[in-house]
């Protein structure tokens, strides 16, 4: 049994074969997905998938930051209206995208540390998104000091940083990067406790070897189990039982149809 803690299956990517999309993830032993927000024009479709699939499909709430611009504040009002309904798991996607442009670095600082104060209020994990800005967002983490938690998604950062979004006990999101060539994640992976260790898909990105190039899809979740399990020396079902305990465990609101 696998948990995909992080794809964007309402997306119109699948609209063609949403439902065959998902009879494979199950089929693959993917029996739980986790759809992290990205705007507010993806609320609706993302809860509606959510409520078609209530034992599947987990909704968060979140602002990502490269939808951030000069008017991320009425978006976050849009957003915040949405917080308190009934099976939401987490806050996010939130955080910091500095890759190609630092235009809004600013607003994505200030609409990242307003997602933060969400989910420290509701007991509620974060999923923090970092590209090109792991030392903005260690100083935002810093600031805060205690009390919130949460999962670092598609960690692509080295051991120095590593060890310090494990120092704030946040758990580390592994998806289909790890499979690349030339990726440099296993010496990461090797290095990440392994109850602190979560899998991913982010789809319909990044999809791992041997689909890279394609639509990602969460049965492909069975690919990165693989590959961590080759580089930790784990089977596949083990990686499948101990990053579901470990999603769980984080992701406290989750339901299960028993």
């Amino acid at each position: 049994m696998y948990t995909d803690s992080h794809t964007h299956l309402y997306l119109e990517a699948f609209s063609d074969d949403r439902e065959q999309m998902l009879e494979r993830a199950v089929s693959a032993g993917v029996t739980r997905m986790f759809l992290p927000n990205i705007d507010s024009g993806t609320l609706e479709p993302m809860l509606n998938m959510a409520s078609d699939h209530p034992f599947r499909c987990f909704p968060m709430m979140g602002l990502h930051p490269t939808s951030v611009n000069a008017g991320f504040r009425e978006e976050l009002d849009r957003i915040r209206m949405y917080l308190d309904r009934p099976g939401i798991i987490g806050i996010g996607e939130t955080g910091m995208d500095l890759y190609r442009d630092r235009t809004y670095a600013g607003e994505q600082e200030e609409s990242f540390r307003t997602q933060i104060g969400w989910a420290m209020e509701r007991d509620l994990p974060i999923v923090i998104h970092a590209r090109d800005s792991f030392r903005e967002i260690f100083r935002v983490l810093d600031d805060i000091g205690t009390g919130v938690r949460g999962v670092f998604h598609s960690f692509t950062g080295g051991i120095a940083e590593l060890e310090k979004a494990l120092s704030y006990g946040f758990m580390i999101g592994i998806n289909g990067i790890v499979t690349f060539k030339n990726s440099g994640l296993a010496e990461i992976v090797r290095s990440i406790p392994p109850e602190r260790l979560i899998l991913e898909t982010d789809a319909p990105f990044l999809a791992p070897v041997p689909r890279r190039g394609r639509r990602n899809e969460s049965s492909y979740l069975v690919h990165i189990a693989e590959k961590v399990g080759e580089i930790c020396n784990l089977n596949i079902q083990e990686v499948g039982a101990i990053t579901t305990r470990n999603a769980l465990a984080l992701f406290k609101n989750v339901k299960s149809d028993g």
